[in-house]
């Protein structure tokens, strides 16, 4: 049994707790915001996508976010800054944004999401929590994003995972509980949804259970990669520290001088408590960038990526654009409904490469970095944990990482 602390208390954090616990280390977490309110971890689109094989940085993504800076409804807002990070993180995402890069990342993101996706379906039956296995469908309301996805498909299948263009007669036959005006689709049937809430319940439960503890203070430094000393000033020692609080990890790889190129993305979320009708299948709307999730019976709508810095402040433009665009493809549904909602903002922890940072840190052999999952922090977690509890035990790890590797932006 090995002393663990993990400093950040949201998905991954719990994640990685849960899969020590299980292995009988003795495990403190640290999280400084008891209801994750600020944390993207408590009220995202709850999807687990191995639809999702081509990272963040990709071909057409740069011209179509240049295109959308113009428009303040947009779903993608990059805020300019004189900030050396900030030119850092978009000259690296430049380089990583071509169709080399995505074939070098597909293999490892398909192969991070089956595995983790299995560990999803293991934990919701050992915990009693509901995991939907329906599916998600990609949304296109024209042709040229019918098209587009369709070549998604194409090179899902050549990956071995399952994916079906649809037409709008077939989204009806998924898809019978919501009116729907789209041209048509992709089903990808391996995807999942659950309510973020309930699995990080079931965590915390679990993580408690098996002899683990959550403590809720804010971490003010590292003590190399023996510790923390949290802001009262008292000193927490470990055998192992683990860094996952998303993107505040940035604050204390800082003091290592581990330089860690990340930018907070942000998002927002409303949830309708009633709906007056309640899709069975989460969807994705492919010209908005909206994601769609019943969660029993409420409704919850998610969209935008604000490459922000740590802003955490609320655009009614972009709250706007995600109404309107969820109400284009749902037309049963309008804004009105949303009007009285309190929009919930989180902060993405993106990396230039669109692939996580994992690993140990070799100038401290004791130290692991695990965050950077972007907008896969959930549909992730599970494997996530699992890795880490590899790295921990010294054990060859389940699926080769080395791409993951938290120093792989730092100079030579």
């Amino acid at each position: 049994m090995k002393e663990i602390l993990i400093v950040g208390g949201g998905v991954i954090g719990l994640s990685i707790g849960y899969a020590l616990t299980k292995r009988g280390h003795a495990v403190r977490i640290i999280e400084q915001d008891p209801e994750l309110k600020n944390s993207c971890s408590s009220e995202n689109a709850g999807m687990i996508v191995p639809s999702h094989f081509i990272p963040l940085a990709a071909p057409g993504v740069i011209s179509q976010g240049l295109k959308w800076m113009l428009n303040p409804k947009s779903p993608f807002f990059l805020r300019p800054r004189l900030d050396p990070a900030l030119a850092r993180w978009i000259w690296l995402f430049m380089r990583h944004s071509n169709q080399q890069h995505v074939s070098n990342s597909e293999t490892l993101l398909r192969d991070l999401s089956l595995a983790s996706r299995q560990l999803h379906v293991e934990l919701s039956e050992e915990e009693d929590f509901p995991l939907v296995q329906k599916g998600l469908l990609m949304l296109c309301r024209s042709q040229e994003g019918l098209d587009e996805e369709a070549e998604v498909a194409e090179a899902a299948h050549r990956l071995g995972l399952e994916a079906e263009v649809c037409n709008s007669a077939r989204l009806h036959e998924l898809e019978p509980n919501a009116n729907i005006k789209a041209q048509g689709g992709v089903w990808f049937p391996q995807d999942c949804h659950l309510n973020p809430h309930d699995f990080l319940e079931a965590l915390r439960s679990r993580i408690k259970k098996n002899g683990g503890e959550i403590i809720h203070t804010q971490v003010k430094s590292l003590v190399d990669d023996k510790g923390v000393v949290t802001n009262t000033g008292e000193k927490i020692t470990a055998e192992t520290t683990i860094l996952a609080g998303g993107i505040d990890t940035l604050n204390l790889t800082k003091q290592i001088g581990l330089k860690l190129p990340m930018q907070g993305g942000k998002g927002y979320s409303l949830t309708l408590p009633s709906p007056p009708r309640n899709p069975h299948l989460c969807s994705l709307l492919k010209e908005g960038r909206v994601a769609v999730t019943p969660m029993g019976e409420q409704l919850r709508v998610a969209g935008t990526m604000e490459i922000c810095g740590s802003n955490t402040s609320v655009s009614k433009a972009r709250l706007s654009g995600i109404i309107e665009s969820f109400c284009a493809f749902y037309p049963e549904f309008n804004p009105s409904q949303f009007s009285e909602l309190e929009p919930w903002v989180g902060l993405r922890p993106c990396s230039p490469d669109g692939l996580p940072y994992l690993g140990r840190i070799p100038s401290h052999k004791n130290l692991i970095v695990a965050t950077g999952h972007s907008m896969m922090g959930l549909s992730l977690a599970p494997i996530t944990g699992k890795l880490v509890a590899q790295l921990v035990d010294s054990e060859t790890c389940s699926l080769d990482i080395s791409a993951l590797n938290p120093t792989r932006f730092n100079s030579p």
